[in-house]
């Protein structure tokens, strides 16, 4: 077996444990991101992360939690399997003999390269998923043209190819999208190959043991989150936009608007459940794809 095919493989097993832990920390982030500012005097639609947890499973059940699981289920194989391999393509770029061990800068590049690579998957998938999510959020506030408007996964994509400018329609959001993949996936591996070399004395982490995984993967997870939060929730607000009543122009816009009219803390809206579920999301998605991967030889 080919080391892609091991990649690819061991990404998409990774990709699965990561979904299965974090996806219902993820409903409540897009939720909490993408409620509508409350009007003067009125209280938000959801006072923080725990009563979004209770209104969702009192309005749809514990079910709720899973909304939009779907498009990423389908694809979570395909996004996972391009980060691992484009990350291992890379690595072997920049290896200088067959089996070195790379340096922590060295992997920062790599994973700023795979960053790129799954931008362009990660972005159409994203937007599927967060409509799916928010239009549960936004329906009922009051806000002007949003309406419970679809029936599922494929049909954000029919309405999206369809009366949003065709394929354009799909990549709403790229640029966010690359904007938070590229640096967060530099520094996301950068921290987890920092750290296995922390608790290994040196460049050879190969002996590490699970506990040893899990603690660099969740922190490297979390590191990503960290660092890219507010384009996250740019792109959240960009992607659930209205196509005929914009209220954002683009990212910088977006950016702007939300400052003007929530703050700095408007730009962390859900940053809680995203913190909640980058660390054990991240540490099941390593060591899921370090234990195939070492299964795989």
């Amino acid at each position: 077996m080919g080391d892609v095919a091991k990649d690819l493989a061991s990404g998409t097993l990774g990709g699965a444990a990561q979904l299965i832990c974090g996806h219902p920390f993820d409903t409540i982030k897009v939720k909490l991101q993408s409620q509508p500012v409350p009007l003067p005097g009125q209280p938000p639609k959801f006072a923080g992360a725990i009563d979004a947890v209770k209104q969702t499973i009192a309005a749809e059940g514990p079910g709720g939690l899973y909304k939009g699981m779907g498009a990423p289920l389908a694809t979570v194989a395909a996004l996972n399997a391009v980060l691992f391999t484009a990350r291992g393509q890379m690595e072997a770029l920049l290896r200088s003999h067959p089996g070195a061990s790379l340096t922590v800068s060295q992997q920062v590049i790599c994973g700023a390269g795979a960053g790129v690579a799954v931008s362009f998957l990660a972005c159409p998938t994203e937007l599927i998923k967060c409509r799916l999510q928010a239009q549960s959020a936004l329906a009922g506030s009051g806000s002007v043209g949003v309406v419970m408007k679809y029936g599922g996964p494929l049909d954000v994509a029919r309405h999206a190819l369809r009366s949003e400018g065709g394929i354009r329609g799909l990549f709403k959001g790229l640029v966010p999208t690359m904007a938070r993949e590229i640096p967060g996936n530099a520094v996301m591996f950068g921290v987890y190959e920092a750290f296995k070399q922390f608790l290994a004395g040196g460049q050879d982490t190969s002996k590490l043991g699970r506990g040893s995984l899990i603690v660099a993967g969740g922190l490297g997870g979390a590191s990503c989150w960290f660092s890219v939060y507010p384009i996250d929730v740019v792109k959240s607000v960009l992607q659930v936009d209205d196509y005929k009543n914009p209220k954002y122009s683009g990212s910088f816009d977006a950016f702007r608007k939300i400052k003007a009219s929530e703050g700095i803390k408007g730009l962390y809206k859900g940053f809680g459940p995203a913190m909640a579920r980058s660390i054990p999301a991240n540490a099941a998605c390593f060591l899921a794809y370090e234990m195939a991967r070492s299964f795989l030889g």
